[in-house]
């Protein structure tokens, strides 16, 4: 490019590159100096962008002893910035400026890049790197940011910047490489897509108090995310649309603390697979209308619910289906609005409310090891039969297990007789009939001394009744002393004697009533040495 050809403010810059000094061109009007105001600017801060790519390309040597680098703020940039596979050892700093047209770093090898409070109708960086940071505080991107592909190798800063592009992709970062921290907060909001598919951060993802909006598709697509730090999605973060975690990995843990999610209808936050080295927080005011699931996850340490709203009133409104983490805490603020799905997640430790509990749940072969609170045997019941799939024994033998865990046999007890009288609801008529008698007689085993009592009564029974009347003897030569109660006790019995029963012999109705007494103690006693073998067998 010929010197001789630039305009007296291309010419300032041109001279102050070399030593790397800023050319300011704003007019200090803060309001007259917003870059939505460029069309009002006059030619004295207009720069050409081949300007600035003869610059960054080497069209003028760095002074010696200084660091040569384009610092401009305030321009108005026309033309194309086409930097398409280049390679740039000088800084870029542009603050304050409005592009004309979408700059274009695709595959380009920059130092670092900073386009802070700029106007730009999109730009176009994929596969670039970018050895430094990439500072775009606080501009607003229009037509879309595309960084998929590129390798930052210090930060990536987007804090205030705003993105739009409805109806398709606000920022474009698949398979994105950030070495340090990527910061997306201060009043950071996309209106279309965020993508960050397969992307890698070696630092925190901070997303706090961003605002995402996609109410036709996801507003966070972050399927197959690693990022080795924290994940930050609070201090007011909301997404309009669906936020997509599956088969992402956080080295740290993920705060979703007081977000509001919103996606009416389908998924609002899907985060199956997700794998989360400490603990995560959808707590303290987290709001979600629409599905969340976690489905297949695994937490090191803790999931939290505490004072959450989760509602998805048609379907699963929270879904923990073959979850593992070390804590659940399942204190939410209201009744989740809709299913809780626990089937086979396996949890150490189960914190919940009996007052947070949704009208739906499904439990089948969710393993726990401890309850807090255990509550009653009678409350958990309640917990339970809520479950949709109805009657299944696995969640009745887990409660068992836990309350005998922890010393509490009577709740455990407790718990299988009402399986058991859960199980005969789904029964045929005759095993209805059998239940019903296990159940009265000895309460299916768990009450083996309930037949003993009746025992005690036929015992009482057959002592009044021969009492008032005498058997008659069976060999009249002789005369045994009849004893109406060892009497009753040689019948109940359903081996030994006493010698009464051989000795006499009722005639009529107290032969039926005789009879009567041998079937009953025999039944019962068999119920009895059944019932307290199964016991002893428990133990």
């Amino acid at each position: 490019m010929n010197i001789e050809d630039l305009t007296p403010t291309e010419r300032r810059l041109w001279e102050a590159f070399p030593k790397g000094e800023a050319v300011d061109l704003s007019s200090g009007d803060a309001a007259f100096d917003d870059t939505g105001q460029a069309d009002r600017w006059g030619h004295d801060r207009v720069v050409r962008a081949e300007v600035l790519v003869a610059l960054l390309v080497g069209a003028v040597e760095p002074e010696p002893g200084q660091v040569a680098a384009v610092r401009l703020g305030g321009a108005r940039v026309t033309g194309s910035l086409n930097l398409g596979h280049a390679d740039v050892s000088v800084p870029l700093a542009l603050t304050g400026c409005s592009f004309d047209e979408a700059p274009h770093l695709y595959w380009a090898s920059m130092n670092s890049v900073h386009l802070m409070r700029c106007r730009l109708p999109g730009l176009i960086a994929s596969g670039t790197r970018v050895d430094g940071h990439l500072w775009l505080e606080g501009s607003r991107i229009t037509g879309g940011l595309w960084l998929d592909g590129a390798n930052i190798t210090g930060i990536l800063n987007m804090s205030g910047v705003q993105l739009s592009n409805p109806g398709g992709d606000a920022l474009l970062a698949d398979r994105l490489t950030v070495e340090a921290n990527v910061y997306c907060d201060q009043g950071f909001t996309s209106n279309g897509e965020v993508r960050l598919p397969g992307a890698r951060i070696g630092g925190q993802l901070i997303l706090r108090g961003a605002r995402l909006s996609n109410p036709s598709g996801p507003a966070l697509y972050a399927s197959r995310l690693d990022v080795a730090a924290n994940v930050f999605c609070d201090g007011g973060f909301t997404a309009e649309g669906e936020v997509r975690l599956r088969g992402a990995s956080v080295g740290g843990y993920l705060s979703f603390v007081g977000a509001r999610l919103s996606a009416p209808g389908r998924t609002a936050l899907n985060a199956d697979d997700l794998t989360v080295e400490t603990d995560i927080y959808c707590s303290d005011g987290f709001t979600a209308i629409g599905a969340v699931s976690f489905s297949g996850a695994r937490v090191t340490g803790q999931l939290s619910l505490r004072d959450a709203r989760l509602r998805h009133d048609q379907g699963t409104a929270l879904s923990l289906q073959r979850v593992q983490a070390e804590e659940l805490l399942l204190r939410t603020a209201e009744p989740i609005q809709g299913t809780a799905d626990l089937s086979y997640a396996r949890i150490n430790l189960l914190r919940d409310d009996a007052a947070s509990w949704p009208e739906r749940l499904q439990l089948d072969g969710l393993q726990y090891e401890t309850l807090e609170p255990p509550l009653t045997a009678r409350q958990r019941l309640d917990w339970l039969r809520r479950d949709t799939d109805g009657y299944a024994p696995q969640p009745y033998e887990r409660l068992a297990a836990t309350y005998r865990a922890l010393g509490l046999d009577a709740d455990g007890r407790y718990v299988l007789l009402a399986k058991a009288r859960d199980r005969r609801r789904t029964q045929g008529l005759s095993r209805k009939i059998v239940g019903w008698m296990q159940d009265g007689l000895v309460g299916y085993g768990y009450r083996p001394f309930r037949a003993a009592s009746w025992l005690i009564g036929l015992l009482a029974f057959g002592t009044i009744v021969f009492s008032l009347h005498k058997p008659d003897v069976l060999d009249s030569g002789q005369k045994p002393h009849f004893n109406p109660f060892f009497y009753t006790l040689d019948l109940i019995l359903p081996i030994g004697t006493l010698g009464q029963e051989m000795a006499f012999a009722p005639k009529g109705v107290y032969q039926w009533i005789a009879n009567f007494i041998v079937a009953a103690g025999l039944v019962l006693g068999l119920t009895v040495a059944a019932g307290v073998t199964r016991a002893l067998s428990r133990e």
